[in-house]
């Protein structure tokens, strides 16, 4: 886990070319999971793109990133998140990805990029979810239903699916609620 959030935390990779043992042909289920990831990529830019420097600044109430390093956060764990999803897809196991791991992953994430700039991180939140969405597409309903124990979830044996679902599709939403509470609330404190 460390060693893939090393080689993903501040740059862009391509995930949109998936290996030909992979394809298999595209689905209209991965379609529409690569279609919602899009839209809560576009949904997360149009709020981002509106912040004023201040709010930008806002650090998240009982977790302390600021909002631009959470932008920054969910654009740069995507290649992690596609890369596991992938793995699944090939029926193989997800070792070592512990809710430690990911903590520690994000908490040096944070300070690595504390002063990213909203440009910087929108740029790569457009060009990361644009890659996650294509090698989502990629995927067949086949791959899509292949499952192997994953770590993160006491080695329950998950889809690809599924774990597309829960991170990379949901990941957007997820944080967008959480920085649209702390800048329409107040409840965050600027860094």
């Amino acid at each position: 886990m460390r060693d893939r959030a090393a080689r993903y935390s501040h740059r862009m990779i391509n995930i949109s070319a998936p290996s030909s043992n992979l394809t298999h042909g595209a689905s209209t289920r991965a379609s529409a999971l690569a279609d919602r990831l899009e839209q809560g990529v576009r949904s997360l830019i149009a709020f981002a793109t509106g912040l004023t420097d201040a709010e930008w600044q806002i650090a998240l109430p009982r977790d302390g990133r600021t909002v631009g390093v959470i932008v920054h956060h969910v654009a740069s764990v995507f290649p992690i998140e596609i890369e596991l999803a992938q793995q699944l897809a090939k029926g193989q196991a997800i070792v070592g990805v512990t809710a430690d791991a990911i903590n520690e992953m994000n908490a040096r994430h944070a300070i690595e990029h504390a002063a990213v700039t909203k440009d910087e991180a929108i740029d790569l939140l457009r060009q990361n979810g644009a890659a996650a969405a294509a090698a989502i597409r990629a995927l067949g309903d086949e791959q899509l239903a292949k499952a192997a124990p994953v770590s993160l979830y006491a080695d329950a044996p998950l889809t690809c699916q599924f774990l597309l679902e829960d991170h990379a599709v949901r990941h957007s939403y997820h944080h967008l609620a959480r920085v649209r509470r702390a800048v329409a609330g107040g409840t965050g404190v600027v860094a």
